[in-house]
């Protein structure tokens, strides 16, 4: 029986390999490794692609984060607001700042839930991350005009959603800034790591590059306390290539999560969230809640089906998370989706028949298992 793995950078790779080696050796052959060209090309594109003036290419979507945050100035005893279901660096790149996390609970869309975030606004609060979680977008508008009243910042966390869209408008492209995760398992990823802000706002941008570069003004001239954070001109290289694909990789993402919606719909044990026609998802993660998730999981597993959970356990929840102070039942919503979801290959080389054998296997298990 062949596998069906969660997910396969090696066929990616085999495809562009040639493409791949002819922009690695562009940049041996220059030797220009740090903050080439490559870069400053990149940022450029991808700064236009998010519909924004400017884009800074840094090692992490974690470090984007982090940048963001300090750059607003944000720091000890300020209040930073975000989900708890996240991955941990939506909430550790404010603790890392020595700011607190206050979280909100989410909506049947794994995003934060907009209803919630007023009444944890504090005269401390200095930021709301909402974070686009599996690469759809959160609902915006009203998290906007929140901020703006309240005179707080607004850090998109599209770690997960590059090209995704609400009300025809790009994320990354709404708030102060945006950050955007490059790792190796995102849908326009590096061979490693690799982050990227993008922003609209000329002096955040002069000051984050030079953040992200020692805090060098000039190469004799330290202007701030900052630490190494660059995009490698090798991984730039290797993102223009991807750059090429990355619309029509989305657009098959696109067709893979329609044809499980399409075969899903009609199974009463488990729940697929709707994109509602003011959005257009981008599906780094296909996440369904399922009941008896485990026993699923392991059935799939069986038959070569490989599928992964993000995330197991809230950010609250962990053991690092404890020290915030919400014990278990502070987020229904969350603790209740963390026992149900499940995500299922998504990735654009799936072909008709493998996903046709992902939905009738789930079939299979809830009608004989």
């Amino acid at each position: 029986m062949n596998q069906i793995p969660y997910i396969n950078l090696k066929s990616q790779h085999a495809a562009l390999k040639s493409e791949l080696l002819a922009a690695v050796g562009e940049v041996l052959d220059d030797g220009n490794f740090i903050l080439g060209e490559q870069v400053a090309e990149f940022e450029h594109q991808f700064a236009q692609l998010c519909g924004v003036r400017y884009a800074i290419g840094v090692n992490s979507g974690t470090d984007a984060l982090i940048f963001a945050l300090k750059a607003l100035g944000i720091g000890s005893g300020d209040e930073v607001i975000t989900a708890p279901n996240s991955f941990v660096a939506s909430a550790s790149c404010i603790r890392v700042l020595g700011a607190k996390p206050v979280f909100v609970d989410v909506g049947d869309d794994y995003n934060i839930d907009v209803s919630q975030i007023a009444a944890a606004i504090t005269p401390k609060t200095k930021a709301i991350i909402p974070v686009h979680l599996t690469g759809r977008p959160c609902d915006m508008e009203p998290i906007l005009a929140l901020a703006q009243e309240k005179g707080i910042a607004v850090v998109e966390d599209a770690a997960q959603a590059v090209l995704a869209e609400y009300q025809g408008q790009r994320v990354g492209s709404f708030g102060t800034v945006g950050c955007f995760s490059l790792h190796a398992l995102k849908n326009l990823n590096a061979c490693g790591d690799g982050g990227v802000l993008v922003t609209d706002d000329r002096d955040l941008h002069d000051k984050l590059k030079i953040m992200r570069n020692i805090g060098l003004r000039t190469r004799d001239d330290c202007v701030l306390w900052s630490h190494n954070s660059r995009l490698d001109t090798l991984q730039a290289a290797i993102l223009l290539v991807k750059l090429r694909y990355l619309s029509e990789w989305t657009q098959q993402r696109r067709q893979n999560a329609h044809y499980y919606q399409t075969q899903l719909a009609d199974i009463p044990q488990i729940q697929i969230p709707p994109e509602r026609e003011y959005e257009k998802c981008v599906y780094h993660t296909f996440v369904i809640q399922a009941q008896r998730r485990d026993e699923l999981r392991q059935f799939l597993s069986d038959r070569g089906i490989g599928t992964a959970i993000h995330y197991p356990v809230p950010i609250h929840l962990s053991t690092v998370g404890k020290e915030l102070g919400y014990p278990e039942g502070s987020f229904p919503v969350t603790e209740i989706q963390a026992q149900r979801i499940l995500s299922l290959p998504i990735h654009q080389g799936l072909t008709v028949e493998e996903l046709h054998r992902v939905c009738e296997n789930i079939k299979l298990f809830y009608r004989y298992s």
